[in-house]
């Protein structure tokens, strides 16, 4: 072990415990975190279905065209491989349905079964990793009219909705097959571009495909459904039937997860302060974690304000254990496998900054009236030695650090990446 390393985080040991911090416990708490990382980072939200529709039709869109992205399912998951021996800890996959495997054949998304995902399995087996899925209700031609389970055509929605039952028994057989839980996120782009004098009657709709997509139930401990909101996006800047209000009301009556995502509210509105308002009614929630920049542009999580804040009060609060953490970005512009190692090195950064702040002695001046020490308390938790307990982390993870880890992220990709045509 590296001797300038162990001994620089003695030291931050030292510090943290004269504000009554124990760094051995925060970096347990650490080491229970278990990210849900997305795929499509990987590859681009290309996934393996082919239907020749574009993504950018569907108001999603990737920046960049770095070369390099998987192909198949092989090379995405030896690219996952390399960058789960980058980031400490254990963490999970997260699939869209889009990355089964079909063969020669072509299945459309009606059609999808726990058996085109057999490789994703046994890979998944043999690493012992667990895998979250979600319905992928974008990228093709039914889709195409900005609506799947809100469409008025009852023809555009049953195919969509026979979509998403299929996802939720995928997402449930392979929780069984991996002795876990696999949680199965609902996210639609259903919406219009401009005004619209059918949102009730879009909503109603949406209410109706939910309620026959739930009416198969299936065990909590193996299954566990989660419904995302969203504020705007490309083609429905005007009215989204799938809003945070709708999503809140629909999941907290029938006892499903709600997703939020860092990137789907309005730029100056706060996820974390959503925290303790959701937590006094539900008993987990789902954070899809990124970062916006002036709209849902999907930017690599970083160690930014609105992350550690985030952090912060979901330790604040007591409930960090009880939220399902999950990366959702997408930038083509950079090296894929880069993107996903540091943007979720940055979610288990702004954690572990955190788990080191010393909420005890904070709360005790905040109690007494004492705002001005709170204040101050706070301020210079910020200059304490965070990024020598987090090397230790990595350190003892076998986790390369600095130079080093983007030296080990490069070689990947010169000797790897660069042979994909």
């Amino acid at each position: 072990m590296d001797n300038n390393i162990i001994s620089r985080y003695n030291y931050a040991k030292e510090k943290y415990a004269g504000l009554g911090v124990d760094t051995g416990k925060a970096l347990k708490k650490l080491g229970n975190i278990s990210l849900s990382l997305h795929c499509w980072q990987l590859d681009d939200v290309t996934g393996f279905l082919k239907t020749g529709y574009g993504l950018s039709d569907s108001g999603l869109a990737v920046t960049g065209n770095l070369s390099g992205k998987a192909r198949n399912g092989t090379e995405i998951r030896a690219d996952y491989n390399k960058v789960f021996s980058l980031i400490p800890g254990k963490h999970r996959v997260n699939l869209h349905s889009i990355y089964g495997e079909t063969g020669t054949g072509k299945v459309d998304r009606n059609e999808i079964g726990i058996e085109h995902f057999s490789e994703w399995i046994d890979w998944a087996k043999y690493n012992n990793t667990k895998i979250d899925f979600n319905c992928t209700c974008f990228s093709h031609p039914k889709a195409v009219s900005g609506y799947t389970i809100c469409s008025s055509d009852k023809s555009i929605r049953d195919f969509w909705i026979e979509h998403i039952v299929r996802c939720r028994e995928i997402s449930y057989k392979i929780g069984k097959e991996l002795s876990g839980y696999s949680i199965h996120n609902l996210w639609i782009p259903d919406g219009s571009k401009d005004d619209t004098a059918g949102r009730f009657r879009k909503r109603g709709l949406l209410k109706e495909s939910l309620d026959e997509i739930f009416s198969y139930y299936y065990d909590k401990c193996v299954l566990l459904d989660s419904v995302e909101s969203k504020l705007f996006g490309i083609g429905s800047e005007s009215f989204v039937a799938g809003s945070f209000e709708f999503y809140l009301s629909y999941a907290l009556k029938n006892d499903i997860m709600l997703c939020l995502d860092m990137g789907h509210f309005h730029p100056t509105e706060s996820i974390a302060d959503k925290i303790s308002a959701l937590y006094q009614f539900s008993d987990n929630i789902v954070l899809h974690l990124s970062r916006g920049v002036r709209w849902d542009s999907d930017h690599i999580a970083t160690m930014n304000d609105d992350l550690l804040s985030l952090m912060r009060e979901l330790v604040r609060a007591g409930v960090l254990e009880k939220t399902y953490l999950a990366t959702d970005f997408f930038d083509a512009s950079l090296s894929r496998i880069g993107a996903l190692v540091y943007g979720a090195g940055a979610v288990l950064k702004c954690a572990l900054f955190a788990l080191l702040e010393p909420y005890g002695l904070i709360s005790k001046y905040e109690n007494e009236g004492n705002n001005f020490v709170k204040f101050a308390l706070i301020e210079d938790s910020k200059l304490m030695p965070f990024s020598d307990v987090w090397n230790y982390y990595c350190e003892i993870n076998n986790i390369p650090v600095g130079i080093n880890l983007i030296k080990e992220i490069e070689k990947y990709d010169k000797i790897i990446i660069s042979e994909r045509s």
